[in-house]
């Protein structure tokens, strides 16, 4: 993906930081798409590889009706999933990999005391198995994940809810995902929400509703340092 310059400008000191997981914590997506594209001949078909962008960032129910919709109702969507699930697992077992950026922008949120919380599409086993492979289960104690929420991701329902966990008001959160369905979930949630691409760039509409877009989660950190130091020098009413 083709490396621009950071924009990111936040309206306000974030209280709060909500992560997504996949593809935004983890270089998870490049291992489900591997995943389903090797799956999808089993079955008799190809998998374009925009069908599978089509498909991040939502729920597993609204994904198996993107491939029914796509090969058709009589497509046993249940069958493919558990078999790509089988292929995906492989995969994330010895090729799981955090995203840049990831341990920097951790230390720095507890450094600077801020809440931070998992809003995730994927399962909460998946989340822990992720989270345990590589030595983070213990600093994320916050993890709303499917199950948790009435609607899916594009809906707000997931932020909504990792807000009110972490008891801080959305408008206070600073949101960091990496897809367009991510970033509609998040802002219509009301947070501050920077996309940090994955496996897509981000379109002209998905830029009109972000606080910035980032190369990495290096620019978040440094997006938040900037914060600080403003707030910091900023003059104080007398008392």
């Amino acid at each position: 993906m083709l490396e621009t310059r950071s924009t990111i400008r936040l309206p306000r000191t974030p209280q709060a930081v909500v992560f997504d997981m996949d593809g935004l914590l983890f270089d998870t997506e490049t291992l489900a798409r591997d995943a389903m594209m090797r799956t999808a001949p089993d079955f008799g078909y190809e998998m374009p590889v925009s069908l599978y962008l089509d498909m991040i960032g939502l729920p597993g129910d609204a994904t198996r009706s993107v491939l029914r919709q796509h090969f058709g109702e009589a497509f046993d969507a249940d069958k493919f999933w558990d078999r790509a699930a089988a292929h995906f697992e492989m995969l994330v077992a010895t090729e799981l990999r955090l995203k840049p950026g990831v341990a920097e922008l951790v230390g720095l949120l507890e450094e600077m005391g801020l809440r931070f919380a998992i809003a995730t599409s994927s399962r909460h086993d998946d989340v822990q198995r992720n989270l345990g492979a590589l030595a983070l289960i213990d600093r994320f104690p916050t993890v709303v994940a499917y199950g948790d929420y009435a609607r899916g991701k594009p809906h707000p329902d997931p932020f909504l809810t990792a807000a009110k966990r972490l008891a801080v008001a959305p408008e206070f959160c600073l949101a960091l995902e990496d897809s367009h369905n991510g970033v509609r979930s998040a802002t219509s949630a009301g947070m501050m929400t920077v996309m940090v691409p994955d496996l897509l760039p981000p379109t002209e509409d998905v830029r009109a509703i972000c606080v910035g877009i980032a190369n990495s989660l290096h620019d978040v950190s440094e997006a938040l340092k900037a914060t600080q130091r403003q707030a910091d020098d900023a003059p104080r009413s007398p008392s």
